[in-house]
């Protein structure tokens, strides 16, 4: 793509995901009062930050949403203020950097971890920019800091002091280990960082439980709000689908040949096909995640909206309605056999933030993307053991392990002949 062209589709998109961030913002103040939304702004801060939280339930439906909206404007804010290219990881990481602080994620617990990224990439010498969506893509283990600093028995010092080094110490690693992981999976998981954060996240809950500082996980969960919710999904998706036709009159010709792409990382939608076309993916993408939540019943909470934003927000890096179909398929397919209710907490994550395994989908066929569905779904129950509910991206080291195995299976089923590790290798991190 020329690069003029290419500097215009990232500022498009930088401020479309700024307007959406208002947009939650504005939604907060609209449904409950300033006082509400300001008080729960602090209780969701200051709030015990295990998975599931439903910041819905801490802070109320406006002071959720308001505190999401805010976390994602301060990112917007670093991203126009360093420079740091708006790729699709970028669009990626925004929106679903917007979904996770609605359970997860807040304007306090995410700073450490940053703050650890950018002191490993001035340890190598390399500029900041290059480390921000990474820095805030790590922020999956921000609620760490959390629970350190606000649910130990320690002194106020104590939690403090060793929240913010555990923290940091977290940041600090995440780069070099993502960069060796993603060989695991070799690209057919677009959670990269998860499955990073999982393996990360299970050292460090390992250590402190051997010294009696293990968290238990605790449930926030909750529903009633669909009505509200739905309106303010429903007007953000048909402004991005406006927003499509604004920068392409015909965004389905390049729509057309971003569907026969099969989606594995690294990928960048934006760069190979316009912000025209990265648009109307994100909008089908969206319908589709909003339609499946409404068909199998389950409510639209904070957790549930942040699923929603992923598989979107991956629609300007790898995913699309072909690639991500047959996962919920294999979801769906385990759910009935299984005595699992589509509408449990962990089915309905598994079946939006499962769609990270659509590459598998996309470069095997159907039927594989159906096998990945139907395995990450058992898989995604048990895999936060390891790390207690303190992975935001649980899904995502789920489907690490799943890719992992099925991905070489799947490949060497379709080349049978090919020399041992020369089949698919690994492509470099991006």
């Amino acid at each position: 793509m020329h690069s003029t062209t290419g500097r215009r589709d990232q500022h498009t998109l930088l401020v479309i995901i700024t307007a959406t961030a208002l947009a939650f913002v504005l939604f907060g103040f609209a449904v409950d009062t300033p006082a509400q939304v300001v008080r729960g702004i602090g209780d969701i801060v200051f709030a015990r930050d295990l998975v599931v939280t439903d910041f819905v339930g801490v802070g109320g439906l406006g002071g959720a949403f308001a505190q999401a909206g805010l976390v994602t404007l301060v990112a917007c804010l670093a991203f126009r203020l360093t420079g740091a290219p708006v790729n699709g990881d970028a669009v990626a990481c925004l929106l679903l950097l917007l979904g996770t602080s609605l359970y997860g994620k807040t304007l306090l617990n995410i700073w450490p971890i940053i703050a650890g990224v950018a002191l490993y990439a001035v340890v190598r010498g390399d500029r900041l920019a290059d480390y921000v969506s990474t820095a805030f893509f790590a922020t999956a283990l921000s609620p760490i800091f959390s629970v350190l600093v606000f649910t130990t028995a320690l002194p106020a010092w104590a939690g403090i002091a060793l929240g913010v080094s555990t923290s940091v110490l977290i940041g600090f690693v995440v780069p070099p280990v993502a960069r060796r992981l993603f060989h695991t999976h070799a690209g057919y998981s677009l959670y990269n960082m998860g499955f990073v954060a999982g393996v990360v996240g299970a050292v460090i809950v390992a250590v402190y439980r051997a010294f009696g500082l293990g968290p238990q996980p605790e449930m926030a969960w909750t529903s009633g709000h669909n009505t509200a919710i739905l309106v303010l999904l429903t007007i953000c998706l048909v402004a991005m689908l406006v927003a499509a036709f604004v920068c392409d009159r015909s965004p389905w010709r390049a729509y057309a040949r971003l569907l026969r792409n099969d989606g594995r990382a690294p990928s960048d939608f934006l760069a190979e096909y316009g912000a025209g076309a990265v648009l109307l993916n994100i909008a089908v993408l969206g319908a589709l995640a909003v339609g499946y939540v409404l068909v199998i019943g389950a409510p639209l909470n904070g957790p549930v909206v942040a699923g929603i934003l992923s598989v979107i927000g991956f629609g300007a890096c790898g995913k699309h309605a072909l690639n991500i179909v047959p996962i919920v398929v294999g979801v769906v397919l385990a759910g009935l056999l299984k005595p699992l209710e589509l509408t449990d907490p962990g089915m309905i994550w598994a079946a939006l933030f499962g769609t990270c395994l659509a590459p598998i989908a996309g470069r095997f066929g159907l039927q594989w993307g159906v096998v990945a569905g139907f395995l990450h779904a058992s898989t995604a129950q048990v895999t936060g053991v390891l790390v207690v509910g303190l992975n935001l991206y649980g899904n995502g080291f789920a489907a690490g392990l799943v890719a992992a195995v099925v991905a070489p299976v799947a490949a060497f089923l379709a080349h049978p002949r090919r020399t041992p590790g020369t089949v698919d290798e690994p492509v470099p991190a991006a």
